[in-house]
């Protein structure tokens, strides 16, 4: 069972829940008069997060994906952002794009990423997060939503891995160091 794997519980699904559903309004506030808002997921552990903020948001949005990582194995950043699914729009120039993320960490996927499009030519672009680690940042860099500020430990569930496990887990958990530092 994955459950044994997990030391604690450090947000629950009712603290989810009712994270998702702030975000969701003020989004629904800040954009009720977007034309075309478009929540761009950063794959994949933000899949879970975006499904559930998606079906809250009372705005017209569209949907799109990224696939892009800093990460190399393991647990460490690499420092370089590498796009393996990138955003192919005509009219990227009409959207305003939030992107959707499920947690940042240094800061550098984000920042490189709002960088990059803008110079491709959105409209505007927003940045929500539902989990913040200020304490890791690398680079200067403030999400425009956020979920949860959670202290600097390893954690999983809801759409967050380790090794491509643990992303069905309803809630987000502390993984114990024991599983990754192998």
């Amino acid at each position: 069972m994955l459950n044994q794997d997990v030391e604690r519980i450090l947000v629950s699904e009712e603290e989810l829940d009712r994270t998702v559903t702030r975000i969701a309004a003020e989004i629904d506030r800040d954009y009720k008069d977007a034309e075309h808002l478009v929540l761009l997921c950063i794959l994949k552990g933000s899949i879970v997060f975006m499904g559930d903020l998606m079906k809250r948001i009372t705005v017209p949005v569209e949907i799109d994906c990224m696939k892009v990582s800093s990460y190399g194995a393991g647990t460490v950043t690499s420092g370089r952002v590498n796009i393996m699914l990138d955003l192919v729009r005509a009219d990227l120039g009409e959207c305003d794009i939030l992107i959707i993320e499920d947690i940042i960490d240094s800061g550098r996927t984000l920042s490189y990423l709002v960088d990059y499009l803008k110079l491709k030519g959105a409209r505007s672009v927003k940045t929500c997060t539902l989990l913040d680690k200020p304490s890791r940042r690398v680079v200067e860099f403030t999400p425009d939503y956020v979920g949860i500020e959670i202290p600097d430990e390893f954690v999983v569930g809801y759409g967050l891995d380790f090794a491509e496990r643990y992303r069905a887990l309803p809630y987000v958990g502390v993984l114990k160091p024991c599983v990754y530092e192998k």
